[in-house]
């Protein structure tokens, strides 16, 4: 599709015109201010993760609480992006924007204050009630979760009439997915400086210091742009699409306790599945959808997309189950944790700022498959290199090798979607590509979490058969491991009787093998989805460089 004209640009520092398009003085200024808003949202993703042990340990929660404090995110994320694409669209992407992130500040204080609200005082005792505690931080999770929605979308879709020409667009976008590698790898680094000089609960305010700064830049510089044919909100098409993920992705999240079994969980997935057929045909029949499904017959559109749900799936297994295990069981603290991402933090800011320039030369097949390829194979790497007592080189190569993958394919995957995509529906398509990205983390984190838990029940067991110990304990063994009474590396305990210390350990490392054996079956199948992804990109989109993908964009 061809570009749709534009104003006149100017060097005016503080105009805009009516479509929202900015001198390009203030383009730069603009951009950062964006950047600073992506940053909030996509830095949420990884930076929790480090957060996980702490909660873990103070909370008593059980795994699956665990990726409820993902989830809870994820959820709300995913099930409702694409609506506020459409609503920013309508009513002003930067009045979205900034409702959005003071919706997410609200949240990351509700975080922040969880054990400070749950704590009564009785006199000179105080109590924690644990299970308030958990409610209350699973219920700003999700408060965080709906404002990352609004306000995302928004990064994207303004930059498409920030920088309206396709050259300078794709430079951008270098940056913008510089900034969204950026926020994913420097997540454990932040979150492990953070945790290691104070508590988990540091993370959360370091959001809402970080959020209120961006919500006051944001309301300074960014310019208002809408679509002024937009026609109202596809409220019916909204509500199916958000019914069909939440309760898909809430009923895979279910399963691991209940069972697929479970009349909940039936339930749960039949009301996806109706929800879906009615997306479907709504979105068909609809004069102004939701989501435009006939973008879906473009491979520009719909291998993109499945390449961020595929990556971002990959994501929660590398971040979060690799920085729990380090803590875990390796006994790293939040310093120790910083310094082995470091280094794919670099490589991945390095890997999307040169992949804005790249994708110009080799275009945009080429692009995603070589990052897809790296991202695969540092996976596979990482899993050979992850043990107890893990090298630091190698395992810190391992994830350097993930990052230049990841910071790859982003621009590539960004650029080809707002290309093909008109101006005037830049906020769908960017609510889309964020969606699918954030329903790859919801999915990675039931699915990947099932598969683990799995792994590790099965792996244990056998690993307690094999010390012969009896059924009885090993149930209360079990119980442990899943709620998180069983000792962290570095933290058993030496009150046992010494007739039974060497038994204790014994039982220990036997539940750290088989968590290690559950990750390394995550990072395998994380792995797989990746490089079927390139394997799909190589198929579906046609070879050429920048100028082929120009053109075949302004078909």
């Amino acid at each position: 599709m061809a570009e749709a004209p534009g104003h006149a640009m100017t060097d005016a520092p503080a105009s805009a015109d009516a479509d929202g398009v900015v001198g390009r003085r203030r383009q730069s200024v603009a951009l950062t201010t964006l950047c600073m808003v992506l940053f909030l949202t996509f830095v949420d993703i990884t930076i929790v993760s480090v957060a996980l042990a702490g909660i873990h340990q103070q909370l008593n929660t059980s795994v699956s609480a665990l990726q409820w404090v993902i989830g809870a995110y994820a959820l709300t994320f995913a099930s409702s992006m694409l609506v506020f694409g459409t609503v920013g669209d309508q009513f002003g992407r930067k009045k979205v924007m900034l409702a959005g992130v003071g919706v997410y500040c609200v949240g990351a204080l509700m975080t922040a204050l969880s054990i400070t609200l749950a704590t009564s005082h009785h006199g000179a005792h105080t109590r924690l009630d644990k299970s308030l505690a958990l409610a209350i931080l699973l219920a700003g999770r999700a408060v965080m979760g709906l404002g990352a929605a609004a306000s995302e979308p928004g990064t994207l879709s303004m930059l498409r009439h920030v920088y309206p020409e396709y050259t300078s667009r794709n430079r951008a976008l270098g940056v913008w997915a510089a900034v969204s590698g950026f926020s994913l790898a420097l997540g454990p680094v932040i979150g492990g400086a953070l945790v290691f000089g104070w508590s988990w609960r540091a993370i959360f305010f370091f959001d809402v210091a970080f959020g209120l700064v961006a919500f006051a830049l944001a309301a300074w510089v960014l310019p208002e742009n809408a679509d002024p044919d937009a026609a109202g909100v596809d409220v019916p098409g909204a509500v199916f699409g958000a019914a069909a993920l939440g309760a898909l992705i809430f009923a895979l999240m279910q399963a691991e306790n209940a069972g697929y079994g479970s009349a909940l969980v039936i339930a749960l997935l039949c009301i996806s599945a109706a929800s879906f057929v009615l997306f479907v045909v709504r979105e068909r029949r609809a004069a102004h959808p939701l989501l435009d499904l006939s973008f879906l017959r473009l491979p520009r559109f719909a291998t993109p997309n499945v390449v961020a749900f595929c990556t971002y799936f990959a994501t929660f297994a590398l971040f979060s189950f690799t920085a729990l295990f380090l803590q875990e069981v390796s006994g790293y603290d939040g310093g120790q944790i910083a310094k082995v991402f470091l280094p794919m933090t670099l490589l991945m800011i390095l890997a999307s700022v040169l992949a804005g320039r790249w994708t110009d030369v080799v275009g945009i097949r080429a692009s995603i498959v070589a990052g897809c390829a790296a991202f695969a194979l540092g996976l596979l790497l990482t899993s050979a290199v992850l043990s107890p007592n893990p090298s630091y080189l190698p395992l810190a190569g391992a994830l350097a090798l993930t990052g230049i993958g990841m910071g790859t394919c982003v621009v590539p995957i960004t650029s080809s979607v707002l290309a093909v995509v008109p101006p005037e529906r830049s906020g769908m398509a960017a609510s889309t590509t964020n969606t699918s990205r954030e329903v790859g983390t919801a999915l990675g984190v039931a699915v990947l979490g099932a598969l683990t838990i799995s792994k590790l029940l099965s792996s244990l067991v056998a690993g307690l058969n094999h010390l012969k110990i009896p059924t009885v304990f090993q149930s209360v063994v079990i119980n442990g491991v899943l709620t998180g009474q069983a000792p962290s590396a570095g933290h058993t305990s030496s009150r046992a009787p010494a007739g039974q210390a060497t038994l204790v350990t014994k039982v220990i490392n036997s539940a750290y093998s088989a968590f290690e054996s559950g990750l390394h079956l995550a990072l395998y199948v994380s792995a797989a989805l990746v490089f079927g992804a390139g394997l799909l990109t190589a198929i579906t989109i046609r070879s050429g460089g920048a100028e082929a993908d120009h053109r075949a964009a302004s078909s």
